[in-house]
């Protein structure tokens, strides 16, 4: 109905009733006959199809329908969920942080193989001359036989040996029997794709600018030096300003960490740089590389004072209290990273994926290129030479993960996935995730087990009622990270120091502000154990008790066990049950009153190598499950061949 407003004496205002329900054509065509015949019925009556008037109707309704379709297009495409456009669907991931990837490379372990002089011991005792060992560095390239391009992802440092980076040596040559050479062997975790660099160009700097790489589906940006040598470092966005680093572990480096150097041959640091860009990918396929708005020469204290010398007598006139500073001049700062300007930047980087970079075993043999570093200081030159020219390469597994680049569906799932936790460690999980993707050459992280930290708080008094009391409450701003490594055997050791310090930076990056993070060491309980089968006639009583030793070893492998993991008896007698010749499995010793068919004892003698912790497994055990102790802790056969012991009592 419309409603008459007078205003005054002599202004009307008629107000009328509109539909707003109806969205498509037939409502809205419907909505415009019902609105001219209720208000303008004197106006205009000819509602028949063919009449004029209903070309105006007609036309405003395909005007509305065609409107409410691009709005509701518009609304559906902002949203992750339901946005089709690749273009939308790339803006939107990046967004909320996550970077789709435009080709998946294939990724292979292979074996690096050198040959370095002997050199003598002794009389009848010879080993390799590691001062001839280079540094294959990350980046080096090499080709399958079909073409394909690999590169190394991490150093190979063919002068130190962990368990976890081992090196294997064979003599390679002799003569008289004697060893004149060793053939050294390494793993090099490689990953696919081209190689390209190109230089850019950039005259006075400019806030923000940006540059587009040439080649499509860009897999990662390997390096950026500036044509003065200065190293620029990629970042998720441009207001982190620190970034990890690596350097050598040595005496010069770190005097007190650099005894580790065989286990942690780099230290992890963080620096500052001002030298940053991100990467933005594009829905065509190409990459932008983004820089800073930091286009100033001055320093940043002179654009914005800080409260240590905004008084002072600055050069720029910028020392009155009383000045009024533009909230908006940290942009001319390098909060967001230097932007480049008269000079020159390199880049290097990959490009390129598919199911054809899933090589065959045996088919990466070539040598392209090498990052080679050796100190040839008081070598001999050609033996240095010699070296170098013995350098082979082989994958014995075939090449894997190769593909073509996210769907739109994947880049859907990766981003909401990406944006729950936004690169944060928020849960236990999240932590032990992060522990456990150390590069290893920051460390050799075996075994990682956290818990929340506890504290002493005082209760009412205690029984003479002048003494309070305590009990152990959760402490919820502290965790209690246990870590061990692994030693050349890959039986648990204390995680070094230098481990434990690239770990410590590492997780800064990650961590709660409010989470403060103890790295401990966790208890090593070694274990002896004891059974007794009886076996089937026919079979050879030896080799059936081979077998089950075999499978308790299998059972107590160091990879396989956990930090505070219990160990449930039955299950290593079913395990030994199931070696075909077993007829039964019963109790090993006399002096067992709960005739347990697995009898564990606690080896604990460091002179014999064990790690000397004393642990009371009867008072531990509860209806045939040990259970680990209040400190966590984590039960290891040391010596298998010898703290393994079983006997054939008999047969049937």
């Amino acid at each position: 109905m419309a409603r008459e407003v007078e205003y005054g004496t002599n202004i009307k205002v008629v107000k009328r009733d509109i539909n707003y329900i109806g969205r498509e054509f037939s409502s809205i065509r419907a909505n415009l006959i019902e609105f001219a015949k209720s208000y303008f019925p004197n106006a205009y009556n000819d509602f028949n199809e063919s009449s004029p008037g209903m070309i105006f109707i007609e036309m405003a309704a395909y005007v509305g329908d065609t409107l409410n379709f691009y709005i509701d297009n518009q609304y559906r495409e902002a949203l992750l969920h339901s946005a089709e456009e690749k273009k939308n669907v790339f803006k939107l991931a990046q967004s909320f942080g996550y970077k789709p990837k435009l080709a998946n490379p294939a990724v292979v372990v292979a074996d690096l193989t050198i040959e370095v002089p002997a050199e003598t011991i002794d009389d009848d005792n010879y080993r390799p001359d590691l001062d001839y060992a280079p540094i294959i560095g990350e980046n080096s390239k090499f080709v399958s036989t079909t073409g394909i391009e690999f590169r190394a992802l991490d150093d190979v440092n063919f002068k130190t040996s962990s368990s976890l980076d081992t090196r294997e040596q064979e003599v390679s040559q002799e003569s008289d029997n004697i060893p004149t050479h060793f053939k050294l062997t390494k793993k090099v975790l490689l990953q696919s794709g081209n190689s390209f660099k190109q230089d850019f160009t950039f005259g006075n700097a400019k806030k923000f600018d940006k540059v587009i790489l040439s080649k499509l589906d860009v897999v990662e940006i390997t390096s950026c030096i500036d044509d003065d040598g200065n190293k620029w470092y990629e970042v998720p966005f441009l207001a982190q300003d620190t970034v990890f680093d690596a350097v050598e572990n040595n005496p010069v480096n770190s005097p007190d960490l650099s005894v580790d150097s065989a286990d942690t041959p780099y230290l992890l640091k963080l620096i500052k740089t001002a030298r940053r860009f991100t990467t933005y990918v594009r829905s065509d396929g190409r990459t932008e590389v983004r820089f800073g708005a930091g286009i100033s020469s001055n320093a940043d204290e002179e654009i914005i004072p800080n409260p240590d010398n905004v008084g002072s007598s600055l050069s720029t006139g910028l020392s009155k209290l009383d000045s009024t500073f533009d909230p908006s001049n940290f942009l001319n700062t390098k909060t967001f990273g230097q932007a480049p300007g008269n000079i020159t930047l390199t880049f290097e980087y990959t490009h390129g994926g598919s199911n054809d970079d899933n090589v065959l075993s045996n088919q990466i043999t070539t040598v392209d290129s090498l990052v080679y570093t050796l100190d040839t200081t008081g070598l001999d030159g050609s033996k240095a030479t010699a070296v170098r020219d013995s350098i082979q390469i082989t994958n014995n597994e075939p090449a894997t993960g190769g593909s073509d680049g996210d769907s739109l569906r994947d880049v859907r799932e990766s981003a909401l996935s990406y944006m729950a936790t936004q690169g944060r460690a928020v849960t236990m999980q999240d932590y032990i995730t992060r522990v456990y993707s150390l590069p290893q050459k920051y460390g050799n992280i075996a075994k990682a087990h956290i818990v929340q930290d506890e504290q002493l708080d005082q209760v009412a008094g205690g029984e003479d009622g002048d003494k309070p009391d305590f009990k152990e409450v959760s402490n919820p701003l502290a965790l209690n990270l246990y870590v061990l490594g692994y030693d050349y055997r890959r039986n648990f050791v204390n995680l070094n120091n230098a481990s434990k310090q690239n770990l410590k930076i590492y997780l800064s990056q990650y961590r709660m502000i409010t989470d403060a993070i103890n790295i401990k060491d966790a208890f090593i309980i070694n274990l002896g154990v004891k059974f007794s089968i009886i076996t089937q006639r026919g079979f050879n009583k030896n080799q059936v008790l081979m077998k089950c030793i075999e499978r308790v070893k299998n059972h107590f492998s160091p990879k396989k066990w956990q930090i505070n993991q219990p160990i449930i008896l039955s299950d290593i007698a079913y395990q030994v049950s199931l070696v075909n010749g077993v007829a039964s499995v019963v109790p090993p010793v006399e002096d067992n009153p709960e005739k347990s068919m697995i009898v564990l004892e606690n080896l604990f003698d460091k002179d014999a190598g064990y790690s000397g912790n004393v642990y009371d497994l009867d008072a531990a055990t509860k209806e045939g499950i040990v259970y680990p102790s209040l400190d966590p802790c984590i039960f290891e056969v040391k010596f298998p061949n010898l703290d393994i012991e079983g006997k054939v009592v008999g047969d049937i």
